[in-house]
């Protein structure tokens, strides 16, 4: 079972051109169903059905495992049994079926569009840190960009005439993205100062050294200007759920908004019609005279009356 585990992983880097993240939490969720037919004493993956899964499914639940990341494990076993049986190792898929138990779904933490202001019209250090950092946040806001999207933009990915960026999204898909014209004045700001570290290759953002600038240097970066700007903790996805929010209720045009962020399924994009309505729902408790609440009793029903009678 290790062996045929090992030999899907590999498939998936070489074939699938799965990224690192994606190869790693596959390999974590599988490699706890496999744990689960060891101490079952399954003889290899045919012997796992769909009761069994199951009940591995049940245990990790009630282990406190969110239903979010047992949807993962259960695509997980999906694809290796994609895999095993097109190598004639298998003849059956014991996820075939199954759906992970329903979880409470979070909404995703936004800043409003006064907090969005706040942050991006702050003061700018005039630095090469200053420069870099606001080039970032304004194109994270414009854009809806991802942070794997960000890191990885190279120069040829930019057209700042035409207000237009490249990014490779998930599933090695690209797309092409209006630029709005505070992002690129920050960023046609920014790139002359990116010169003065002489890059190592073209990418967009680089570190004093000139070396690209990883993940969790923009991460820190982004929640450096939080704490400075707003006072609270910022990260890039928060960015990229404003942005989404704010297109959404200005436009209502769900479609547009899952072209711009890059989601395959609509589904995914529906949960930003939750914030808007929440937003809607607290101007409406706030402003309508009959939605106030209020702490003194009602009127006295005179005698005769019930309170649903009709005049």
């Amino acid at each position: 079972m290790h062996t045929h585990l090992d030999a899907y992983c590999t498939h998936l880097r070489s074939e699938r051109q799965a990224s690192d993240h994606t190869l790693q939490a596959y390999r974590r969720d599988l490699l706890k169903v496999l744990e689960y037919c060891e101490a079952e004493k399954l003889a290899g993956w045919a012997a796992l059905d769909i009761q069994r899964l199951r009940r591995l499914i049940a245990r990790l639940h009630q282990q406190g495992q969110s239903s979010r990341s047992l949807a993962r494990l259960l695509s997980a076993v999906r694809g290796l049994y994609r895999y095993l049986n097109r190598e004639g190792l298998c003849a059956h898929d014991p996820a075939n079926g199954l759906a992970p138990p329903k979880g409470e779904r979070r909404l995703p933490k936004t800043l409003d569009a006064d907090r969005s202001m706040q942050l991006l019209d702050g003061g700018i250090e005039e630095d090469f840190l200053g420069y870099r950092d606001q080039a970032m946040l304004e194109l994270f806001y414009s854009s809806g960009l991802r942070l794997s999207e960000l890191t990885g933009l190279d120069l040829e990915h930019l057209d700042l005439a035409d207000g237009l960026v490249q990014v490779l999204g998930k599933g090695s898909k690209t797309r092409l993205l209006p630029v709005g014209r505070k992002a690129r004045e920050a960023l046609q700001a920014w790139l002359p100062q990116r010169l003065l570290a002489n890059p190592q290759d073209d990418a967009v953002f680089v570190s004093q050294q000139g070396r690209r600038l990883s993940p969790r240097a923009i991460q820190l970066r982004v929640r450096l200007a939080g704490v400075r700007e707003l006072g609270q903790h910022l990260h890039p996805h928060m960015l990229r759920h404003s942005f989404a929010s704010h297109m959404l209720e200005s436009s209502q045009d769900l479609r547009a908004v899952q072209e711009l962020l890059g989601h395959a399924d609509i589904a995914t994009t529906q949960i930003y019609t939750h914030l808007d309505f929440q937003h809607l729902s607290k101007v409406y408790d706030s402003a309508h005279p009959r939605a106030k609440r209020s702490a003194q009793p009602g009127p006295a029903v005179l005698p005769g009356l019930s309170e649903d009678s009709e005049e």
